[in-house]
């Protein structure tokens, strides 16, 4: 694999990598303290991730904790978890916020599922994309003079063959992603 190639892998991983942390913070009926991470708050004057203003415990297995470490920062945290869309209806005591995890609902299910397919269809069109750069790399060299058309056809073969393996990667994690959140 040349270095070319490495980065091209490197990139498409990173697509991967990114549609698991989406997927960690989709609700599943269960709580988890990676349901948050996606959460920003409005804090210090600049949108900080939950992790650096609170922390997120799971105290019982349908509820979360937010343990907001300043009293002025409670109110934009509390703001954060109503506004991210996840359904999620906190409840405040002083710098603690109790967040129940409602089950869900049939309907709720459904629309989960939809941004489950969203997020892995972002992923394919990041993995996609990678793949354009490395088949327009390979083209500026060809014309450059540096690799034959064969050399080109053959490396234009494994960066489709990698981009291939990268998206039925997507496919099984949006497959396993929807049985869990369909599971009662």
């Amino acid at each position: 694999m040349s270095a070319d190639e490495s980065d091209l892998k490197r990139r498409m991983d990173g697509a991967i990598e990114a549609l698991k942390r989406e997927f960690s913070g989709l609700r599943t009926g269960r709580a988890s303290t990676s349901l948050l991470d996606s959460v920003t708050v409005e804090a210090y004057g600049a949108a900080m991730p939950m992790n650096q203003v609170a922390s997120v415990s799971v105290p019982e297995p349908r509820l979360l904790a937010v343990q907001v470490w300043d009293d002025g920062n409670t109110k934009a945290v509390e703001k954060a978890i109503i506004d991210s869309e996840l359904g999620l209806n906190p409840q405040t005591e002083g710098n603690l916020i109790r967040v129940p995890i409602p089950e869900l609902s049939e309907e709720r299910r459904e629309e989960m599922s939809k941004v489950a397919a969203k997020y892995a269809e972002q992923a394919r069109v990041a993995v996609r994309n990678v793949r354009r750069d490395g088949m327009d790399g390979l083209k500026k060299l060809e014309k450059e003079g540096d690799i034959s058309q064969d050399e080109h056809r053959a490396r234009g073969e494994d960066i489709q063959t990698m981009t291939d393996g990268h998206i039925s990667n997507i496919d099984e994690l949006l497959e396993s992603k929807e049985q869990e959140i369909m599971q009662v």
